[in-house]
């Protein structure tokens, strides 16, 4: 028998003891010849190799017999140590190697090919090259891969703030769920500790966190989705070997979307005793939208806010809004373009999606409003003279530049606050458009459709409010059927 330094080959036959009628394996004296050399007639060779153990931690081996020559179970033996070298340091790839061996020995099968297995469970990656971290591909990838400019600033604040602090030191090719999801245990946490902190009677405590926000669980599923992204374009890189995406298996708190609520008596009589919003989404009654569009008349941008208002685009949408995509003629403008705002800097992208794009139609009002104020940009154009700025957007500054979207909402929450109404962002004047839009019996899919939303589920989950007025409507409307069926029977 000959030892190898991992596993064994040995020379057996299948001849008994006459005496015990037990084998004789490998003790048979035919084994050998008269010279001492291995006869090439009689047994067979075999080999065993002790495996990495399966993922219960229970002990194998792999072991074949009957094989003509020593050559051949020594190559079969080297081959099984090639593969699992192919693993590394990784202890999960090598029980998963040590799998496919287990398999084919079991099956009578050859053993798998190294290609075979470096395709399968390598992406093809050559082992001897050194995989970048965890850190190390966040950063390529978000500084190069095709994205919007303001989904690469929210994708940097993620790896920079959560990912890269606990993932970033981690091999690519190691990394596991539970790395990933002891990154998010690590976030819960932290938010366990700035709520405590903030519930404390220490004066200290309080002020460590003062101005620290709680990552909430819609915000650790965008972390997540970040990461999944990242994780999959890697997956598809051959010089990484990355073998599944850890980011897809992370069990994550629920996180429920913010149904839009409306500014009702009672909830406007509770915020001006203690200054508390209900919901981080509120939208105002109609009559409240009128008083804010009665007082914004004396704005300037008028024109704006009631666009807003009335049709509901978004922020973006309405600031970067040109002329030669606005028709007062046949009452629509086309929505191709859209202006954000990233930090100081602003630019202008497309729709995030392709139901972005779309025509909206004006109503006979907005339309008045829109000509009224191309009236009076000409008048600012002809006043400017040589220092007009030729920006080409429906809604500038006096000296014809682009408004910024920042400078915008801030110039509504002023105009909301000298009207006396309760605190909404200048997007719940949208939610407030398509609640106006449902509520006065206007078809959902239409509704949709302007507003650009791909589905209508969404556009009625999280855009749909019921008005106070519009509720009781239905709720008489219900008892004066029943009041009447109890009329007919009496």
């Amino acid at each position: 028998m000959a030892t190898t330094r991992e596993g064994t080959t040995f020379k057996r036959c299948g001849c008994t003891d006459p005496a015990t009628g037990k084998r004789l394996g490998a003790a048979c004296p035919r084994l050998k010849r008269a010279n001492g050399t291995w006869s090439p007639t009689h047994g067979h060779w075999s080999y065993q190799i002790e495996l990495p153990p399966t993922r219960e931690g229970k002990r194998r081996q792999a072991r074949r017999t009957g094989l003509a020559t020593r050559d051949e179970a020594s190559e079969a033996l080297a081959h099984i140590r090639g593969l699992l070298d192919l693993a590394g340091e990784d202890d999960y790839t090598e029980t998963r190697i040590a799998d496919l061996v287990q398999q084919a020995l079991r099956q009578r099968r050859e053993l798998p090919g190294t290609e075979d297995v470096r395709r399968r469970l390598l992406g093809g990656a050559d082992p001897s090259a050194e995989a970048p971290t965890v850190g190390e591909w966040l950063t390529e990838w978000v500084n190069t891969h095709a994205m919007a400019e303001s989904t690469r600033r929210s994708y940097r604040g993620h790896i920079t703030n959560h990912l890269a602090p606990h993932l970033g030191p981690i091999r690519l090719d190691r990394l596991r769920v539970v790395h990933v999801q002891a990154c998010f245990d690590a976030i819960e946490e932290r938010n366990a500790h700035i709520r405590a902190c903030r519930d404390s009677r220490d004066e200290k405590a309080r002020a460590s966190v003062r101005g620290v926000r709680v990552v909430s669980a819609s915000t650790q599923h965008r972390i997540r989705a970040t990461l999944r992204s990242a994780l999959n374009d890697a997956l598809t890189r051959p010089d990484i070997p990355l073998q599944i995406n850890p980011a897809c298996h992370v069990n994550l708190p629920t996180a429920h979307r913010p149904r839009p609520r409306v500014w009702t008596r009672a909830r406007l009589d509770h915020w001006r005793r203690t200054g508390e919003v209900p919901s981080p989404v509120m939208v105002w009654t109609p009559e409240q939208t009128r008083a804010f569009l009665d007082r914004a008349r004396r704005d300037r941008l008028y024109a704006l806010f009631h666009l807003i208002a009335h049709r509901g685009l978004r922020r973006g949408e309405a600031v970067g809004l040109p002329w030669a995509e606005t028709s007062l003629e046949d009452q629509a403008v086309d929505i191709r373009i859209q202006m954000i705002q990233l930090g100081w800097d602003t630019l202008t992208s497309v729709p995030k999606s392709r139901a972005g794009e779309r025509s909206v139609t004006l109503d006979e009002a907005t339309t008045r409003v829109l000509q009224e104020w191309r009236t009076r940009q000409n008048k600012e154009r002809l006043a400017a003279g040589p220092d007009w700025n030729e920006s080409g957007l429906v809604f500038t500054h006096p000296d014809g530049t682009g408004l910024r979207p920042s400078w915008v909402s801030e110039e509504f929450a002023r105009i909301a606050a000298r009207a006396g109404l309760p605190p909404i962002r200048l997007h719940d004047l949208r939610h407030g458009a398509a609640s106006l839009s449902l509520a006065a019996g206007v078809d959902v899919k239409v509704v949709s459709a302007e507003l650009g939303h791909s589905t209508t589920a969404f556009t009625q989950d999280t855009y749909q409010s019921v008005f106070p007025r519009v509720a009781r409507e239905a709720a008489e409307a219900t008892a004066g059927l029943l009041s009447g069926d109890a009329a007919r029977q009496a």
